[in-house]
């Protein structure tokens, strides 16, 4: 008689397999397997998957570059704190950030600014912010984006929040992303995570409702957060062409569109906080420069037809009583004279923000920080009568 076929060790338990048992949970081992290998598959496809998405981007023109987090702002910021408060300070919007180069400003002036300014949001809550500081006591460049500086606008603005209650596990997310990622992996953007690359597909309009296209990436930034236009920008004509799409989506008369009324009173409001802050920098002996950043083409016909100078740089300057830099001024500075390209009328290619940096603290340092300044040195007759 042959002996009975020994039980399955793998099969499933059931009830009848645990008797007096309530409500038995089902219990199946887990069978004998080469887990070893089949990890070692595993990470083969992982890394394999991995490698053609990193080259796919790569060869689209992506190189790896620090992401500008709320993180990596703070960590400018908290050098003030930490005894920095004597350094110049560079607030402002994207032009700010992309323009002027750290690197040319440190050679030609010495020492290397903080770079505050952030994309896409008015300066002027960080300007409050070093106003309500003792421990700034140096000296704050301020740039001028119109449409983002007299409305108020703050896309990024809870950067200021955050640096406020930032956790230690956040700061060590920072560390661990700056050090050991972004410097190695092109692929590692918001701008090309997978669900952002789905998001953007062309699906289907709902009816009745506007398709608005998201700013897409124009920058590449370093851990110091010194930033430069990035080259496909300027190199690629479709990127270049839906850049100034985006843009031209703002120029567009909108439903969203605030009033005149409602418009001139959002631009008295900005300025009069900008006198504010001004003054309480000044009561400490902080000097502050308002810079009018370069803008082109369709960009720049937009400012002057929505933001006239008269009723909004001219105001802010007699408001604040603060020196100002208009790019417009000073020969060294216009695009159309030194040959700056601005590929989407907004920002410069790395090479020209280098040059325009250079030109810009030669003005500042002649006419303004420098000892002996003269305010009115090397501007066209007409700007220097004004003054």
């Amino acid at each position: 008689m042959s002996a009975p076929p020994a039980p399955d060790r793998y099969a499933r338990q059931t009830a009848a397999d645990r008797p007096g048992v309530a409500q038995p949970v089902p219990v199946r081992p887990v069978p004998e397997q080469p887990w070893g290998r089949i990890l070692i598959g595993a990470l083969l496809i992982f890394t394999l998957l991995l490698g053609c998405w990193e080259a796919y981007w790569r060869a689209y023109g992506v190189h790896p570059s620090i992401a500008n987090t709320y993180g990596l702002w703070a960590l400018q910021r908290r050098r003030i704190d930490a005894g920095e408060g004597d350094a110049t300070v560079l607030l402002g919007a994207s032009r700010v950030f992309f323009d002027i180069q750290l690197p040319v400003w440190e050679r030609v002036a010495g020492r290397r600014p903080i770079q505050l300014a952030i994309e896409g949001t008015s300066p002027l809550p960080f300007l409050d912010d070093l106003a309500d500081d003792p421990r700034f006591t140096g000296r704050v460049l301020v740039g001028v984006a119109p449409d983002l500086f007299f409305s108020g606008y703050e896309y990024r603005g809870g950067v200021l929040s955050y640096v406020r209650k930032e956790s230690p596990s956040q700061r060590i997310g920072q560390w661990l992303s700056m050090h050991l990622v972004e410097p190695y992996f092109a692929f590692d953007d918001r701008d090309y995570a997978l669900e952002t690359v789905l998001a953007r597909q062309p699906w289907p309009a709902r009816p009745g409702r506007r398709w608005f296209i998201k700013v897409r990436k124009l920058a590449e930034s370093e851990s110091d957060r010194n930033t430069h236009l990035w080259s496909k920008v300027a190199t690629d004509p479709g990127y270049r062409a839906l850049a100034r799409r985006v843009w031209q989506q703002d120029f567009e008369p909108s439903d969203d569109d605030p009033t005149p009324e409602e418009a001139a009173k959002a631009e008295h409001a900005q300025i009069e906080r900008a006198a504010k802050a001004v003054a309480k920098l000044r009561a400490r002996g902080v000097k502050v420069l308002f810079v009018r950043m370069p803008s082109a083409g369709e960009y720049l016909a937009y400012e002057n037809r929505e933001f006239p100078r008269a009723r909004t740089w001219d105001a802010l300057l007699a408001a604040t009583r603060a020196p100002g830099i208009h790019f417009e001024d000073y020969p060294e500075l216009r695009p159309e004279l030194q040959g700056y390209y601005l590929p989407e009328w907004s920002h410069m290619t790395r090479a020209d923000g280098e040059r325009f940096t250079a030109a810009l603290y030669q003005i500042i340092e002649r006419n303004f920080w420098g000892p002996g300044a003269n305010p009115a040195a090397g501007k066209p007759p007409a700007a220097a009568a004004a003054h």
